[in-house]
């Protein structure tokens, strides 16, 4: 545990790096804010599950021994993020004429489909916020307690302006809360809430409302923000690590669980927050009312009108990795196609380096790819440099394949160790729809083929030879001979 590498992440809290040190080691608390499940998941969803995903194996790699809790938000989540509309779920299952855990219980499966072609990690725990409501509701009844809450017409509301005499609300987001306080006052008394900045705790449900649960307040459902803050309690305690998701939920959701948190027990909850930046379109962000948002299943099939074409999920996965996860990623045909032609070339080396046959004597250099590797990832988890060093790896195996240098036994043993560890463990980047025995029988029926080719040439029957060639180039193969024997890809 001594020679533990030091991990460093960028800390919203604090807006800069700082080194990673958990508060239990060898054991990690990690919470990452879920999908609220009342429609596909698409690209923005994918990056959040793929940043912690990367985290989470790292953490591992490390050492560590990580509790990764991933949240299903399936109640209490309104339209606008704000306190007014509907439910997302219950609006869903009304103009579908659904229970409303139909609705979440057909869109979670989907999620959970679209993580697993992603090759992302189960959590370690996936609490739904509709089995937690006895937790939230004592979550509410500590914060009225403490004096931070208080009671309206069956709703109950947090005192934004009283916390903030207290301590300070906006420390996450940077943003001047006096300002506006300040700028809404004149609203006093005109609605439920003290203040339009205020946030619901518990909102009273109207006759119409389907999902709705006995309260000391009366029958109602808690609001969004009190779902992560009395799940983290419950399953990592009232002080862990890290807090994840999205940049889209520093405020108000991540602004008003460290309110809640520190109303409820006297400090924040969370150590580090981490957050990832978005997807954007033709630099918008990707949504439904700009017609630009795109279901991770249209990804896949290509059935989407802005795409060219269907892109594969480890497609997907590798662009994404691509760009730091602080950074935003534009989307396009062309920088997917990008993606997709530099996967190939990958994959196409760590096959090569698989196959090389080992020398006395080295005449490329691979010396030190696993500290650089290493060195990137536990820089605030810089993927696309991990990437770029296994491409320079890439030239001396190919160099290596073509014929034009050698490697030792000892070297190939090393490279093909730190292939494995940062493609496959790391960054995941598995084909998994090429993962399975059916197409492990495919691939050596076709090298069985592809063998029989070999041996008619080597006795100069070339009538056979073509005739396998021609065909399977008719089907889409590429065929190459190699000075080892032959290469085929599809």
């Amino acid at each position: 545990m001594d020679n533990r590498r030091k991990l460093v992440l960028y800390n919203t809290l604090s807006r800069k790096k700082e080194v990673f040190e958990p508060l239990h080691p060898p054991h990690v608390g990690m919470y990452v804010c879920g999908p609220t499940v009342y429609g596909d998941p698409h690209l923005g969803h994918a990056r959040s599950a793929i940043t912690f995903d990367i985290l989470f194996r790292y953490l591992k790699h490390l050492g560590y021994n990580v509790r990764y809790v991933r949240n299903i938000t399936d109640v209490g989540h309104l339209e606008h993020d704000a306190d007014s509309g509907d439910d997302k779920i219950a609006k869903k299952a009304r103009l579908e004429q659904l229970e409303p855990m139909e609705v979440v219980h057909y869109y979670t499966l989907r999620y959970h489909k679209a993580m697993e072609l992603l090759n992302v990690l189960s959590p370690s725990i996936e609490p739904y916020a509709s089995g937690h409501i006895i937790e939230q509701i004592a979550l509410v009844e500590k914060i009225l307690e403490n004096g931070y809450a208080y009671e309206s017409e069956g709703s109950v509301y947090f005192d934004v302006a009283k916390y903030n005499k207290d301590h300070r609300y906006g420390i996450l987001s940077n943003r001047n809360i006096d300002d506006m306080l300040n700028t809404t006052r004149e609203l006093d008394g005109q609605q439920e809430k003290r203040n339009p900045v205020d946030f619901a705790l518990w909102k009273k449900a109207q006759p119409e409302h389907i999902m709705r649960w006995p309260s000391p307040w009366g029958d109602g459902f808690p609001g969004w923000h009190c779902e992560c803050t009395a799940m983290g309690k419950k399953y990592l305690g009232e002080h862990f690590d890290i807090h994840g998701g999205g940049m889209d939920l520093i405020f108000p959701h991540h602004e008003c669980e460290i309110a809640q948190a520190v109303s409820s027990q006297g400090r924040d909850m969370v150590h580090y927050w981490v957050h990832n930046n978005m997807i954007t379109y033709e630099g918008q962000k990707m949504g439904k009312s700009l017609g630009n948002a795109i279901t991770l299943t249209e990804f896949f099939t290509g059935s989407h009108k802005l795409l060219a074409k269907a892109y594969t999920p480890v497609t997907i996965r590798f662009f994404i990795l691509q760009a730091h996860y602080r950074s935003t990623v534009d989307f396009s045909n062309e920088a997917l196609q990008a993606s997709e032609k530099g996967l190939e070339r990958l994959f196409e080396a760590y096959t090569r380096l698989q196959k090389l046959t080992p020398s006395d004597v080295s005449t490329v250099d691979t010396k030190g790819l696993r500290e650089k590797c290493e060195e990137a990832m536990c820089d605030d988890m810089n993927t696309p440099i991990v990437i770029s060093h296994l491409f320079d790896a890439c030239k001396a195996i190919n160099t290596v394949h073509d014929g034009k240098g050698t490697m030792t036994a000892d070297e190939l043993e090393e490279l093909n160790s730190v292939f494995r560890l940062f493609i496959e463990d790391i960054l995941g980047l598995c084909d998994t729809a090429a993962s399975n025995e059916t197409n492990e029988a495919y691939r050596k029926a076709i090298d069985l083929l592809l063998s029989i080719r070999q041996q008619a040439k080597q006795n100069k029957d070339w009538a056979t030879s073509d005739r396998i060639r021609n065909e399977m180039a008719a089907l889409g193969f590429v065929v190459k001979d190699t000075k080892d024997g032959f290469e085929w890809s599809l």
